[in-house]
């Protein structure tokens, strides 16, 4: 569940400066939360911050950089906040067989899409539980639920980040403090193009029932958060995939996720 506001509390919002995460932002200042909104853009962020008014504020840091991570909680408490939501929405995806990737590429994703969640929490997490109070949202991907042929890193770090996740959730237990992971399925934020991988062949690859709006993933997000729930995925079409994805057999499914996956079917 959310924390009750506080004078003091904030919500803060990694990857901010743009499509999930915007969105989030934008929806926890209209519940009433004051916001710390962290990316590398920061003329994107001061845009968004100055739509959100004084409710918000803009510490740009490249979530990359291990420096850059360990500076925030001093940054924070500069703001005279304390961080009662921990969002960790930042990530980046590649694409491609692993044969053809670029190391530097991959674990660059590792970074931002792994290590800095556990950077985070482990920096964030322990003034929640001391506080005895605080929420942490995790965002994933339904590609969480299993491997995902051509975006082999990226399936495989979503997937830590639902096990962490959902690890960490058991051990706060009592604690006053909560967890959940976001899984949404494919949203039209331009995520997929930074992967190289156009809008059209993303479409083409994916039903059209499964694409949410960014702005209803923040809402069902959120709203999932206060309500307790520890796993959210957006749209009941990407439910039933989910649960899909778990249930049937690797050898049947690896094949055909390969066959349908853009940056494989060109090859």
């Amino acid at each position: 569940m959310l924390p009750a506001a506080s004078d003091d509390g904030a919500v803060l919002v990694t990857g901010a400066s743009s499509g999930i995460g915007d969105e989030l932002a934008r929806d926890f200042v209209r519940r009433g939360r004051t916001v710390i909104l962290v990316a590398r853009r920061a003329e994107k962020l001061q845009a968004l911050a100055d739509a959100l008014g004084s409710s918000a504020h803009v510490l740009p840091a490249d979530l990359s950089s291990a420096e850059d991570r360990a500076a925030l909680p001093r940054r924070v408490a500069d703001l005279g906040l304390v961080v009662d939501v921990l969002v960790n929405n930042a990530g980046l995806s590649t694409s491609g067989p692993v044969a053809e990737s670029d190391p530097a590429a991959e674990l660059n994703l590792v970074e931002v899409d792994v290590c800095a969640v556990v950077d985070l929490c482990s920096r964030f997490v322990p003034g929640m539980v001391a506080r005895g109070r605080g929420a942490v949202l995790n965002v994933a991907s339904v590609g969480a639920f299993g491997p995902l042929p051509g975006q082999a890193a990226y399936g495989a770090a979503k997937a830590f980040v639902l096990s962490y996740t959902q690890a960490l959730g058991q051990e706060l237990h009592g604690t006053g403090v909560t967890s959940a992971t976001l899984c949404p399925g494919p949203v039209k934020t331009g995520f997929g193009a930074a992967a190289g991988i156009s809008d059209a062949d993303a479409e083409a690859s994916l039903p059209k029932v499964m694409w949410v709006d960014a702005a209803e993933v923040a809402r069902t997000a959120i709203d999932g958060l206060d309500a307790g729930r520890t796993v959210i995925v957006p749209g009941v079409f990407n439910r039933i995939g989910a649960a899909a994805y778990q249930a049937l057999p690797r050898k049947l499914l690896l094949p055909i996720l390969a066959r349908s996956h853009p940056s494989l079917k060109k090859r």
